[in-house]
């Protein structure tokens, strides 16, 4: 059973917010060149490679990728 409590793991006071700023971070995370995009990119390519070792690295690489 899930029990969703919406609470921060850190409060959060924005005493001035900055739009530019905002627009870096959430570049960096969702954008084209941000960790989803090279995850998905090395977890794609991964089906492509001939070599299984190669394959092993991309899986590797795409799932650290992922993890920050």
């Amino acid at each position: 059973m899930w029990i969703y409590d919406r609470k921060l793991q850190f409060p959060v006071n924005i005493k001035k917010p900055d739009a530019r700023a905002a627009k870096v971070i959430i570049t960096q995370y969702g954008g084209p060149d941000g960790e989803l995009a090279a995850s998905l990119r090395y977890l794609s390519q991964r089906y492509s490679v001939p070599y299984r070792d190669v394959a092993g690295v991309l899986t590797d690489i795409g799932t650290e990728e992922l993890a920050h």
